[in-house]
């Protein structure tokens, strides 16, 4: 499956996690990765279980970049 479908098929569960605002398609070193977006890092020990995001989806790789809040103009 091709990184747009798995990200169509995660986009909600993934945006149902708390802190998360946005997901997208990225590159990290050449290869595409799942981007989510959140409005701040938080240490993983500081999460329940339920809260940490999967490292990775279907052999995509999840990089998580901090991008604050989102405001409406």
């Amino acid at each position: 499956m091709d990184i747009e479908a798995v990200l169509r098929k995660h986009e909600d569960a993934l945006l149902a996690y708390p802190n998360v605002n946005a997901v997208g398609i990225g590159e990290d070193a050449g290869h595409p990765v799942i981007k989510v977006m959140v409005v701040r890092k938080v240490p993983e020990a500081s999460l329940q279980p339920d809260q940490i995001l999967p490292k990775e989806l279907e052999g995509y790789a999840l990089d998580v970049e901090e991008i604050g809040e989102i405001a409406a103009h």
